[in-house]
């Protein structure tokens, strides 16, 4: 069918689309690829011939080649706009035409006001017309103004969306068959993963050793899974997930639980990164240091099993010795009840984040693509990767300042901002989500070509900022599970699709 479709045709961007929204596009890889290359030396003749007046059009062509890596112009907006340079008010009738520029919108890097003003546009003028709209419109509009294409996980909108397709009258019933068998028997092999992390999580006895720590193997792993979903990665995601467990242990060892004395000696004990250096610990730490490191040794030992090079595990443990400086740095603050200025919170907070480490750690199982030079690439914190680190940082302090400042834990960005510019909370969250907004656009920016290493080493650090986006949308969905995230949880990863 992607082979048969014309060319230059809406056929063949509406079936692109389908088919990366019904997730089955790791299949066709080459073949999206080979089309949508093709299509980029045609877009202009494409938007000249065919975008004069259909947005839908104009909207999708630019969200697909973005979505690729290819830079297109945001120019091609200009004809929905009136004079004054805002969008013309006869769309608001085009409902499909203002969800794909909505979505579109969501890819925009800087300096494209148009497409700032389309979130605008868009979201008010969506939610406007949603009353009046069927049901199944209504919820694939209201699931896509919650988390658009570009900031949720890939598994959770591939689950929702073979449930939209199914409903469109228009469907291909071959192509959603596929898309359904392809996701039962991919979470068929996502709960045999998931089955052999919680066995070796219960194995380790960490749960019951640290009774203060958050027992969350389950949602980890569902992080690890919005990371990477496809067959071949099934191994980094169990690296990951097993990494993912030790940081929250030190999150909590470090946030809730540790004295400073001891949180000192456990900071100088990583530094070293042997297993003698535990000998002055307190029982507990002593535990988790020792697991900590004996789950490195694994990693090394399977990756050198498989026949993979072993040296990218000195790069994840250095991030791990660089985020556990930061827990105590945070530690620090805590105890000596000082509020540190806003620029030192976030320079703290992008290893805090946990992303240098998690991104690094996510390309352990990914093969010889990870090479030496990747690998240098990530370590020495490129702009994509502070983007996202901000990001998980800030959206965690949005969700979780109140609930912290109650327990009179370390100041978030919030309290960071208000500080230093005498605001109140409200203006504080304004500039925060700005802040948030800007380094999407940095994210946006640095996943377009020329990329600095293989575009599929640049999706990970993608998908943990959408995981982050989905885990902290409206609540800490992490620390407090509650009921919204077990039915994901379970539409994911337990319940099949019907066929």
């Amino acid at each position: 069918m992607l082979v048969m479709a014309p060319s230059k045709s809406l056929q063949k961007l509406d079936l692109i689309n389908t088919i990366q929204l019904l997730g089955v596009a790791y299949h066709f890889e080459f073949e999206i690829e080979e089309s949508l290359s093709n299509f980029y030396t045609h877009y202009e003749e494409w938007i000249g011939e065919f975008g004069e007046t259909d947005l839908h059009v104009v909207a999708l062509s630019f969200r697909l080649l973005r979505q690729q890596g290819y830079y297109v112009s945001s120019n091609a907006f200009r004809k929905f706009t009136d004079e004054q340079g805002n969008y013309k008010k006869a769309l608001v009738s085009d409902v499909q035409g203002l969800l794909s520029l909505y979505e579109t919108a969501q890819f925009r890097v800087h300096d494209e006001e148009i497409l700032d003003k389309a979130v605008n546009f868009t979201t008010t003028h969506l939610k406007l017309i949603l009353p009046n709209l069927s049901d199944s419109l209504a919820m694939q509009v209201s699931n896509a103004l919650k988390f658009p294409i570009n900031n949720t996980i890939v598994r959770v909108g591939t689950r929702k969306y073979i449930s939209f397709y199914q409903e469109d009258e228009s469907h291909n019933e071959m192509l959603l068959n596929f898309a359904k068998l392809d996701f039962n028997i991919l979470q068929r092999l996502h709960k045999r993963e998931l089955c052999d992390i919680t066995r070796w999580w219960k194995e380790s006895e960490i749960a019951q050793a640290l009774p203060f720590a958050r027992d969350r193997v389950v949602e980890l792993y569902l992080w690890s899974l919005g990371v990477y979903f496809e067959p071949q990665y099934s191994i980094a995601r169990k690296i990951l997930t097993k990494v993912l467990c030790f940081c929250s242990i030190m999150d909590d060892t470090y946030d809730t639980y540790g004295t400073l004395g001891e949180l000192t000696l456990l900071t100088k004990a990583i530094e070293r990164w042997d297993i003698d250096a535990s000998e002055q610990l307190p029982a507990y730490m002593k535990l988790s240091y020792g697991a900590l490191l004996q789950v490195y040794n694994e990693v090394e030992r399977e990756l050198e099993n498989l026949g993979n090079k072993s040296f990218p595990v000195k790069y994840s443990i250095n991030e791990m010795q660089k985020l556990l400086k930061a827990y105590f740095q945070e530690a620090k603050w805590y105890h000596e009840k000082d509020v540190p200025t806003m620029e030192q919170y976030i320079k703290n907070g992008i290893p805090s984040s946990s992303y240098l480490l998690l991104a690094t750690t996510s390309w352990l199982g990914m093969g010889d693509v990870a090479t030496k030079e990747a690998f240098d690439w990530i370590s020495s914190e490129p702009t994509i990767l502070v983007a996202s680190c901000v990001i998980a940082r800030l959206l965690n302090d949005l969700v979780t300042h109140e609930i912290e400042m109650e327990r009179g834990d370390v100041a978030s960005g919030i309290e960071c901002y208000m500080n230093d510019y005498g605001a109140t909370k409200e203006e504080a969250y304004m500039e925060i989500r700005k802040i948030i907004e800007n380094n999407w656009k940095d994210l946006n920016g640095g996943c377009l070509n020329p990329t600095e290493v293989a575009r599929v080493l640049l999706m990970p650090v993608l998908n943990l900022t959408r995981v982050a986006e989905f885990f902290y949308k409206d609540e800490d969905a992490y620390t407090f599970s509650k009921n919204n995230l077990k039915d994901v949880i379970s539409m994911v990863l337990i319940d099949p699709t019907t066929t």
